[in-house]
């Protein structure tokens, strides 16, 4: 038998290792080192930091976002504004009177009129048949004409 097993050795079960020991005060520290004891010191280096936002790279992030943030849909130009409130004029129609005539609110009217409403074909269409205005295209503002006989 060549040494399969070693017989004299002593295995010791249920022995948990010696885990080192972390001190936080100096009097521990230098009894170790009193005492003989391996002293190692480590000074942490993210102490105090939120783990979260370990880095600037949170920061890039965001700059990016802002970077690409979606520019917000075309107001109705302010051509078109006066021109609907041209025609309501020469019609002799209020605001009230006029956004009832095409089914809409009278705050819509006024949106449109003042610029800050974002164009709708539809509402435009039906603003152009009451008030015989032309509001989309070329020429903003010129007085539509009738059906053209052929």
């Amino acid at each position: 038998m060549s040494g399969t097993t070693d017989w004299d050795s002593k295995l010791v079960i249920g022995q948990k290792a010696k885990a080192p020991k972390v001190t936080r005060n100096t009097s521990d520290l230098n009894g170790a080192r009193r005492a003989g004891a391996v002293v190692g010191t480590d000074k942490k280096v993210t102490a105090g930091l939120n783990k979260a936002h370990s880095g600037t790279d949170h920061q890039r992030i965001a700059k990016l976002d802002r970077e690409n943030e979606v520019a917000p849909p075309p107001k109705i130009a302010p051509s078109v504004g006066k021109a609907i409130q041209q025609g309501r004029m020469d019609k002799g129609l209020s605001q009230k009177d006029c956004a009832q005539k095409i089914n809409e609110k009278p705050s819509i009217l006024q949106d449109y009129e003042s610029g800050k409403a974002i164009p709708n074909a539809q509402i435009l269409a039906k603003l152009e048949r009451v008030l015989g205005v032309k509001l989309r295209g070329a020429d903003i503002g010129k007085k539509l004409e009738g059906p053209k006989k052929s």
